[in-house]
C-alpha cells in the first residue's frame, strides 16, 4: 500500500472502516480507522488505531468532519496525538478512487 494514504472500504468515508500508513521523518505507523457513532457534533467520525511497540492495538488519534468556512464544502482532518501530527484527508494524486484518501500533513498555526 502507498504510504500517507488511507484506503476506506467504500467511498462513503464518513461511515467506512479503513486502513493505511503514515510515514514522516520522525515516525512510521500502520493505522486502522473505525467509524464512531455519536450524537455529539464535536465527536470524531473515526477512531484511529495503531500498534504499540509490543504489538497491542491502541487508540492513537481521530478523524473529524469539518466544513470550509468560505465554500461550505465538507472535508476531514486527522490527528495522531502522541506525535502532535495533524493532516487533512483528500483525493490521492493520480487516483479516481474516492475511497483512497491521501493524508496531507499540515503544521500548527503560529501565533500572530
Amino acid at each position: 500500500m502507498t504510504t500517507n494514504c488511507i484506503k476506506f472500504e467504500s467511498a462513503d468515508v464518513e461511515t467506512a472502516k479503513g486502513a493505511g500508513s503514515i510515514s514522516t521523518l520522525t515516525f512510521d505507523i500502520d493505522i486502522t480507522v473505525e467509524p464512531v457513532v455519536s450524537d455529539n457534533p464535536m465527536a470524531p467520525t473515526h477512531r484511529v488505531l495503531g500498534r504499540s511497540p509490543r504489538g497491542r492495538l491502541v487508540e492513537c488519534g481521530g478523524i473529524w468532519k469539518k466544513q470550509n468556512r468560505d465554500t461550505g464544502a465538507d472535508y476531514f482532518t486527522l490527528t495522531i496525538r502522541d506525535y502532535g501530527f495533524n493532516a487533512n484527508l483528500g483525493k490521492a494524486a493520480n487516483q479516481d478512487d474516492a475511497a483512497l484518501q491521501a493524508v496531507i500533513p499540515w503544521g500548527p498555526k503560529e501565533a500572530v
